[in-house]
């Protein structure tokens, strides 16, 4: 048995057993869900699941019809990724993957059902590859074992156009080629460096160099070869990027190096020329951080079920079901939409009471009840019974899916960083080329046969290596900072965006309050032992979200049998025991016995509450209200100092006053914001002038993400759906959304001082190359000392800067 501060804990999940302690083999359970969970594994000789990690399950959820859909074979086969009659291979992706007890009891499901071939978890993407015999399990079957023990997959209409992924590998392996040839030369290099008198050596000393020659060329016209058509792509378009100097050195590098070996006169420097290569694709692959478990670029289509149920009239009046891909559904079907799914378009409510959660859509955090006769819109998921709806407009005309084709989710950020180190690039390309001429006219008047030598010189030690360099190892490093402090941004320019922002807008509902908890305060006639009893009773037969809210911060304390109870779906519950009556639910509800109307301030009106009355005489409220996160208080008054602060929310005016209080003054509070109206929000911001960052958590923050310079989303669970964004924060770090912030700017700062840097050591070399005593020795030293110093200085800086980032 498991305790934790004295409550008893689930051996399986480690959730803590409130509702009801289910004892096994002197073991707790919270549920009859973990409890099965244990005896299916236990049964299946498998209980070294347990072993591996203290509590390591998941609860597993009510999968009753919920994968019927899968019966459908044109729908199945869209999620297979191989089909050949006996055998099928299918990859699901599995959010509750999280240890290595998940990992071994997924890979070992062949123990749990012999039709299982193989099954390998990836880990980092929480993606499962099951190959299955098609003849002994169903993928429906399959799934439905997977849900039992715990691991639902996650399946959307997403997944019917999953696509494989491709790796693009060509870096990697060009910088695997450079680095090679870069080791070689270095070693077929040192006899030169020290002039070492050796017969052998000697005899040798050609074959080394053109071996040398040999190691280059793959590096020069493989490895090098993006630098060059960056560089005239430049030149075409009328503009000196950072490319052009360096692809001038790489050249100058070859052909200086070449006609060295030539002609006799030396070993050239290629030591230094593949090196200058290898350095800098080892920046751009240090630059390529990704984090392959997220996704940055989700839409509607994450959200929505891949499937629905469609209702067919026969002509004898007789209704059947099947289950049907949204994209097949037209105007005029009737649909069968259960509890807790979600409505894929926009229909007219026809039969059942709905309750719908549209707070992923709208930011509205109120359920909102719908009668037979009014309009549902996608996106919106129903919390109470079944409906039967009609569709008014296919998936691709709904409300929802057309915030998808506004031009915000076409276009592409600009890369802001790039722009100053082309500016750079383009005063250090004609500073160089002045210097390398001028120079060359002096040896030409003084000693003309040092003259070839001092131009080629130049432009081969003042590439800008370094500095081309100092962007991606600081970016880099940041990048990994913000990822281990659980901020995982979809590239490492978007820090150089989070430096530039002078305008922050938050949504509230989800994004400063949080889902997880409520605020809930009584107010009314104090309630007797009986009643508080009898209302406890009566909430745990509930499945209502505010039920189950209520219910878990009441005293769980004889719990007793109810002699009636009945649940009006949206409305409330009426439940009798020893005589007593009490009604539960909404005011309307909760008033309709009672010949004396309840007495609620006018303040309370437009909040969430649970009403009671008791024996019909009404005793009080209970209000909910939002849980705040901790640290809003504090964020606000940090960016009150330097940015202006902005508050979009979908919801009612409800919360103003407690906003207004709770955030500093000169906030601008915003409500019954549509998503729409948060994306010509955030549009109208920057036509201003402002450089903006929308911080939010759902669909309804989508479009406005999207338009914002930088868009962060929120999340209690990074690994469930968000909507496309730049940078994806877990819940837990958001009181350090500030010195996020601080860091993007103290990383500018750092690479502008190894811009002064890199400056430095490019003033060292031609002081050698002008005088014409650059010798490859030199070269060999200089080059890759100005590249690793500027690597050095970059990492200790960002260690240095993000040290009380805990």
């Amino acid at each position: 048995m498991s305790k934790l501060n004295g409550m008893v804990t689930c051996f399986h999940c480690g959730d803590e057993c409130l509702d009801i302690k289910i004892e096994q083999d002197e073991k707790s359970f919270c549920c009859h869900g973990c409890k099965t969970v244990y005896d299916i594994l236990h049964e299946n000789d498998l209980g070294y699941y347990y072993d591996l990690e203290s509590t390591p399950g998941t609860s597993p959820n009510s999968i009753e019809g919920k994968f019927d859909y899968l019966d459908n074979t044109t729908i199945a086969e869209k999620l297979l990724e191989f089909n050949d009659q006996n055998f099928q291979i299918v990859s699901f992706t599995i959010p509750s993957i999280h240890c290595s007890s998940c990992i071994w009891v997924l890979e070992n499901l062949n123990k749990l059902q012999k039709a299982v071939q193989t099954s390998q978890v990836n880990f980092p993407e929480k993606t499962v590859r099951i190959t299955f015999n098609a003849e002994e399990i169903s993928l429906k079957e399959l799934v439905i074992l997977l849900s039992r023990i715990g691991y639902e997959p996650t399946i959307s209409l997403e997944d019917s156009q999953k696509k494989k992924k491709e790796y693009n590998r060509s870096l990697t392996y060009k910088l695997g080629i450079a680095g090679f040839a870069f080791g070689n030369i270095m070693f077929l290099s040192f006899p030169e460096y020290f002039e070492v008198q050796e017969f052998w050596l000697d005899q040798f000393k050609h074959v080394f160099r053109w071996l040398m020659f040999a190691f280059s060329l793959p590096v020069v016209f493989y490895s090098g070869r993006g630098y060059f058509i960056s560089a005239y792509k430049g030149l075409r378009s009328g503009f000196l990027n950072i490319d052009v100097p360096i692809a001038i050195g790489i050249a100058v590098l070859f052909i200086r190096s070449t006609i060295d070996i030539f002609f006799d006169w030396g070993s050239g420097f290629f030591d230094s020329l593949t090196g200058l290569i290898f350095f800098l694709l080892l920046g751009k692959f240090f630059q390529q951080k990704t984090y392959a478990f997220l996704s940055f670029e989700r839409d509607y289509k994450s959200y929505f079920p891949i499937a629905v149920t469609r209702l067919l009239r026969s002509k004898s009046g007789l209704i059947s079901e099947e289950q049907v891909e949204v994209y097949e559904i037209s105007k005029g079907d009737r649909l069968l939409i259960r509890n807790n799914e979600i409505l894929p378009v926009d229909a007219i409510l026809i039969k059942g009471n709905a309750l719908i959660d549209y707070s992923f859509v709208t930011g509205e955090a109120e359920l909102v009840r719908k009668t037979s006769g009014d309009k549902l819109f996608a996106g919106g998921k129903q919390q109470a019974g079944i409906l039967e709806v009609e569709v008014l407009k296919p998936i691709s005309q709904s409300y929802l899916t057309q915030l998808w084709s506004n031009e915000a989710f076409s276009s592409e950020k600009p890369n802001l960083f790039q722009s100053l180190t082309d500016s750079i690039s383009k005063r250090f390309t004609i500073g160089v080329l002045s210097i390398a001429v001028i120079a060359t006219v002096f040896w030409l008047l003084v000693d003309p046969s040092k003259a070839f030598n001092v131009f080629t010189a130049v432009l081969i030690v003042a590439c800008p290596c370094a500095i081309a360099l100092a962007s991606p190892f600081t970016l880099g490093n940041m990048l990994r900072i913000f990822g281990r402090n659980k901020l995982y941004l979809k590239e490492a320019s978007v820090i150089e965006h989070m430096a530039k922002v002078d305008t922050v807008v938050f949504d509230k509902t989800g994004t400063l309050t949080t889902h997880k908890k409520n605020s809930i305060t009584y107010e009314g006639i104090l309630l007797s032992e009986e009643e508080i009893v009898l209302l406890t009773s009566s909430l745990r037969a509930s499945n209502h979200p505010l039920s189950r809210a209520l219910y878990a911060i009441l005293d769980k304390n004889n719990i007793q049998t109810l002699d009636a109870f009945e649940e009006v779906t949206g409305k409330g519950i009426s439940a009798r025991q020893n005589g007593m009556r009490l009604k539960i639910g909404s005011k309307a509800f909760v008033e309709k016995d009672i010949s004396i109307a309840a007495p609620i301030s006018s303040d309370n009106l437009a909040k969430t509450a649970v009403h009671v009355s008791s024996n019909d005489d009404y005793k009080g409220c209970y209000i909910f209200q939002n849980k705040y996160r901790e640290g809003v208080s504090e964020i606000f008054e940090t960016l009150h100092r330097g940015s202006e602060v902005i508050v979009l929310s979908g919801d009612n005016e409800g919360e103003r006053e407690r906003l207004e209080q709770l955030l500093p003054k000169g906030t601008e509070l915003y409500f019954n914001q549509k998503p729409d109206d948060k994306l010509e929000f955030v549009k109208n911001l920057q036509q201003l002038g402002k450089y903006v960052m929308m911080v939010g958590d759902g669909l309804n923050d989508a479009g406005a993400l999207k338009q914002s310079d930088v868009g962060i989303v929120i999340s209690e669970d990074i690994n469930v759906f968000s909507p496309a964004c730049d940078g994806i924060l877990d819940a837990s770090r958001f009181q350090y959304l500030t010195s996020y912030l601080q860091l993007s700017k103290k990383a500018i700062k750092i690479i502008k001082w190894s811009f002064i840097l890199s400056l430095a050591y490019n003033l060292i070399g031609l002081s050698f190359a002008v005088t014409g005593n650059l010798m490859p020795v030199v070269a060999a030293i200089l080059m890759p000392l100005s590249s690793i110093s500027i690597v050095v200085f970059t990492t200790l800086a960002t260690q240095y800067v993000s040290r009380n980032l805990k």
